[in-house]
């Protein structure tokens, strides 16, 4: 029975960090730049980061189909966005005029591997739920 729940946990945040990857970034880049933008004035960077995290999104969202035949999806995602959101820390207190991203997208990647590297299985667990 906490199997089946827990699976069922794991499907519905691989849904929802899916469905915000698709689309979230770009409406929150607009809301509030200087939580989620990293540049001033024109830049190609936006579209680029869009880009790569709808698409991350997208195959998400095929993932959250079967979560457990999909397990190195979920965990690039765990392990990029903790990556991603260490790299952005560090900048953000390297840049005066990045503090806001302390309260922005560096937490809520920081909440995204989080959540799916507690909610997915490892070692023979997962292999026993795969077989």
């Amino acid at each position: 029975m906490a199997d089946e729940s827990g699976l069922r946990n794991l499907r519905v945040a691989v849904i929802l960090v899916g469905v915000i990857f698709v689309f979230g970034i770009y409406p929150l880049m607009i809301i509030w730049p200087s939580g989620w933008t990293w540049h001033t004035g024109h830049s190609d960077y936006p579209l680029m980061i869009v880009g790569v995290y709808a698409t991350l999104g997208v195959f998400l969202l095929m993932a959250s189909r079967d979560p457990l035949a999909n397990l190195s999806l979920i965990w690039f995602t765990v392990w990029s966005s903790i990556v991603h959101a260490g790299i952005m820390l560090v900048q953000s207190f390297e840049m005066p005029e990045h503090h806001g991203h302390l309260l922005g997208d560096v937490p809520a990647l920081i909440f995204v591997g989080v959540l799916l590297g507690v909610l997915t299985p490892r070692g023979t667990l997962a292999e026993r739920r795969v077989g």
